[in-house]
């Protein structure tokens, strides 16, 4: 009787992971860009990210408990995380009734919607900020100066981030030249002395917190370095061609929140797909509309549209793009 053939629905292989437990391992990885965020912003960077938190585990726990009507999940993390997310999109001078407004489009609208954590078609995170972005586009492209833990909340000094600057210069016809003078250095734009949202500036974070994930195996390189590479590729390209009028690989790749979309956006496991191959071209397309906005389009940065666009296509990619079955046959084999 041992021998017995048990039959059972899947998943078949279980293993120690939980999403409580990867939710708050990506937390983890962002922590060294909250810390630089709240030395170059103050209290505007405190202040913005408790909201958002705040808001989406409020919205999600009442959506839940009085709509919804069904278990209460706001301690895995995913609400958490989502408002983190949303907070580092944004400045660190925006009022608090926008981010109150954003968290509940991010949680209300793109998640809850859709049954929740694990249903959303959309990064939550992105919805909300491009809906703050479109209703509120004065405020969310005021950016505040870094200038030390007590900078300013409302009342911040601001400028320009330094991919709108080298843009708008380009438009007007100002040599390419006279206008990489007007903005940081490689260096500094590595450390995060720039003008951008909160969770964006400090490249070195950001990488911290993806070699973290990595070691962790929260997330594989696939999305991360296709995007990268993808628009390190094609402005390279344009850079080749005119170097007066396109900025450098390295400079596009360190400005505008391409490392924070790669990082910690794109690879959300809802709403990216499930095998390497199928990552690999979802990276490269993220990438190419990220230039494609950046160079042709009206915004000077393009990571946010370009990750919505692509999770647009995700369940396409996990119905048509699979690894091939074991055992399967091999024509001529």
């Amino acid at each position: 009787m041992s021998n017995i053939l048990n039959i059972s629905p899947s998943p078949h292989v279980h293993g120690s992971e939980t999403t409580r437990k990867l939710m708050f391992g990506v937390i983890i990885a962002l922590i060294p860009s909250l810390i630089t965020s709240i030395i170059y912003f103050g209290t505007g960077a405190i202040i913005v990210t408790s909201t958002a938190i705040i808001s989406c585990m409020l919205f999600e726990y009442l959506i839940q408990r009085f709509v919804l009507k069904k278990s209460i999940s706001i301690t895995d993390g995913s609400a958490a995380l989502t408002g983190l997310l949303l907070a580092f999109n944004l400045p660190s001078n925006i009022p608090v009734f926008m981010v109150v407004l954003g968290s509940l489009i991010a949680i209300g609208v793109a998640k809850m919607t859709f049954g929740g954590l694990g249903n959303n078609p959309f990064n939550p995170a992105l919805v909300g900020r491009v809906f703050m972005l479109i209703s509120f586009p004065v405020q969310m492209t005021s950016w505040p100066v870094p200038s030390g833990f007590n900078t300013g909340y409302l009342d911040a000094v601001t400028g320009a981030t330094p991919l709108a600057l080298i843009k708008e210069g380009v438009k007007n016809g100002e040599p390419l030249s006279e206008l990489m003078k007007k903005v940081p250095d490689t260096i500094d734009l590595l450390i995060g002395k720039m003008g951008g949202s909160m969770g964006e500036v400090a490249a070195i974070a950001l990488l911290i917190g993806f070699a973290w994930m990595l070691y962790k195996k929260i997330i594989t390189w696939h999305i991360p370095v296709s995007i990268v590479a993808t628009i390190f590729l094609f402005t390279g390209i344009l850079w080749l061609i005119n170097p007066d009028s396109s900025a450098s690989p390295v400079f596009h790749i360190l400005t505008g929140g391409v490392l924070l979309g790669a990082i910690f956006m794109a690879t959300d496991y809802v709403t990216s797909p499930m095998n390497p191959k199928a990552m690999v071209i979802y990276g490269c397309g993220i990438g190419v509309i990220t230039v494609i906005i950046r160079v042709y389009g009206a915004y000077p940065e393009g990571v946010s549209f370009a990750i919505l666009i692509m999770n647009a296509f995700v369940p396409l990619m996990n119905t048509y793009i699979k690894p091939k079955r074991f055992g399967e046959e091999v024509k001529n084999g």
